[in-house]
């Protein structure tokens, strides 16, 4: 390769990186982000943004180098990252320098003095030449990990994965310490500061993680090995210990995290609700359902007509008598969307039940059924669960009395939504190990081919749209009783799409995968409250990454790891 043409390239790729780091800029990431530290005092979350698109920038135009270049692989590579990482420094010090001698924020309203002061390190617009130097040392570093061995790189990879990790959740680790004693009180201080780690944290964190991962390259096959050698009575005592510690940690969990926590598992528990619901209608029968909110939303409303003691209140029952109201009430809604959509398929499928869901969420908010549904209003005052005797209503404005265990509160509502996951989760196992699942699938696959082998397929769809209703229902029911009010403005289009998100990112038809999922999708946004407006730029770059890196998910089912990988295999046994 030419040496016009190999710094052409890697000055190609600086510009690329330059363009990213702009957008970031401009889009307000950084300032965002700047609110939390990676390390408290070294360097903030929005700076480390900035310093990756460096590192990562050197570290492509060092592979492209190291690809084409046929001789002094090593230096050129370097040479490589240096000049991406300059022009991409450089664009960041242009940047900076152009904001403070023209007025840009008329343009773009986040060029503000306050970022140039967090792109310049607050060193002020005067040492913008900086950024270069900065750039050029980060892609240094990004050339160089290419010739990193992986016994070196992996555990590199993961320990500033979890200093990342921690440092974004270090405010709620440090609660929990807190909470658990003095002792534990002094630890948390040590490691976890008010907006990120302590510079001991961060050292303490990362070495621990190289640590454990080498000792788990060296050791980790002679651990699997000792463990598949133990007697069939020894693994089931393992798993019987695992289990009994998972469950320990479910218990207390919400008692030493707070009640945010605990709201936080519950909307993660909801969501994996209507996961494991859509997933038997999308996953196992492959009917794309848009509005599979609509089920949501008629849980819920049914719950609050049944329990609130609002000017909507119909019949003031019990909490446990109106939840498996509100599931058949779903069950018939399913029934009701399902039969007139029996021979759509594909794209059409998809805006037939995309428009039953918005009907349901216009008509919900109408002033036209606003006497029956509140419309704007909203139906307010639904009771909490209550375990023990509830006695009747005196009048009407008049909040029902608990004479037993109120579940009033966010902690008390985990325990119900858990459980109710739970149990979901094993009715789903155990009806895709049935005659049921295996012919929901063999519709997926093919429905003529399915109705050619017997199966029924009006019957078949019916019972997927049904109990996918039904399980959406549940949530929605519990929503109302955390919540105590609902609203038509809860019910948008966008909770099915996250829906139908959660299931590809965790595994199509894998009931773990939903689990996952939802965690990664719905919970860890949940918890970075000061960063979500990005939620779904996030959500996008998550599922670009996944279906290019991991098609099949993050916890896939084997049917649909071996339809990804069959031609991988295939051409490896050739």
């Amino acid at each position: 390769m030419k040496k016009e043409n190999f710094i052409w390239s890697a000055i190609k790729t600086g510009l690329l990186g330059g363009a990213v780091a702009l957008f970031i800029c401009l889009i307000g990431m950084v300032e965002v982000f700047s609110k939390r530290d990676v390390v408290e005092g070294v360097i903030t979350l929005g700076q480390f943004v900035l310093l990756a698109t460096s590192i990562i920038a050197g570290l492509f135009a060092s592979k492209n180098t190291s690809s084409l270049v046929e001789r002094n692989k090593a230096f050129s590579s370097m040479v490589a990252g240096v000049i991406a990482g300059v022009v991409t420094g450089g664009m960041i010090a242009l940047f900076v320098i152009l904001g403070d001698i023209v007025n840009i924020r008329a343009v773009f309203l986040n060029a503000s003095p306050t970022l140039y002061q967090l792109l310049t390190f607050e060193q002020g617009v005067g040492n913008a030449w900086v950024l270069p130097a900065i750039g050029a040392f980060a892609g240094l570093l990004g050339a160089g990990y290419v010739f990193l061995p992986a016994s070196v790189s992996h555990p590199i990879n993961r320990g500033l994965l979890v200093i990342v990790f921690m440092a974004l959740f270090s405010g709620l680790f440090r609660v929990v310490l807190i909470n658990q004693g003095p002792e534990m009180e002094k630890a948390a201080k040590y490691l976890f500061g008010q907006t990120g780690l302590t510079k001991a944290g961060a050292l303490i964190f990362f070495l621990g993680v190289i640590l454990v991962t080498l000792l788990w390259t060296y050791q980790g096959g002679n651990v699997r090995q000792g463990i598949t050698r133990l007697p069939k009575g020894g693994r089931l005592s393992l798993q019987v210990i695992a289990f009994a510690l998972i469950g320990f940690i479910a218990l207390a969990l919400p008692q030493v995290s707070g009640p945010f926590i605990a709201q936080v598992i519950v909307i993660v528990a909801l969501f994996i609700l209507m996961g494991l619901g859509l997933n038997i209608t999308l996953g196992f029968a492959g009917l794309l359902d848009l509005g599979f909110v609509a089920f949501y939303a008629i849980g819920a409303y049914t719950v609050g007509l049944l329990t609130s003691y609002g000017p909507f209140g119909l019949q003031h029952i019990s909490f446990w008598v109106a939840i498996p109201i509100a599931v058949l009430v779903a069950m018939a809604a399913g029934f009701t969307l399902g039969l007139p959509v029996l021979g759509v398929r594909g794209d059409y499928l998809a805006i037939a039940t995309l428009g039953f869901g918005e009907i349901v969420r216009l008509l919900a908010g109408s002033d036209f059924l606003s006497p029956y549904f509140g419309g704007p209003q909203g139906i307010i005052g639904i009771q909490k669960p209550c375990l023990g005797f509830l006695e009747p209503f005196v009048k009407i404005d008049v909040p029902r009395v608990c004479n037993g265990i109120e579940l009033g509160k966010p902690q008390d509502i985990y325990y119900l939504a858990v459980v109710a996951a739970l149990l979901i989760a094993f009715v789903a196992w155990r009806l895709r190990e049935s005659r049921l699942g295996r012919a929901w699938m063999a519709i997926r696959e093919d429905e003529d081919v399915a109705e050619a082998l017997g199966i029924n397929l009006i019957q078949t769809k019916l019972l997927a749209y049904m109990l996918g209703a039904a399980m959406a229902g549940l949530g929605g029911a519990i929503f109302a009783a955390l919540i105590g009010s609902i609203f038509a403005t809860s019910m948008q289009l966008l909770v099915s799409i996250n829906v139908v998100a959660l299931i590809i990112v965790g595994g199509m038809g894998s009931i773990p995968g939903v689990i996952v999922g939802a965690i990664a999708l719905i919970g860890l946004p949940e918890l970075l409250r000061e960063i979500s407006e990005f939620r779904y730029l996030l959500y996008g770059m998550a599922l670009i990454v996944m279906m290019l890196a991991k098609p099949e998910g993050l916890w896939p089912s084997q049917a649909a790891r071996r339809e990804l990988h069959h031609e991988d295999a295939a051409q490896i046994e050739r």
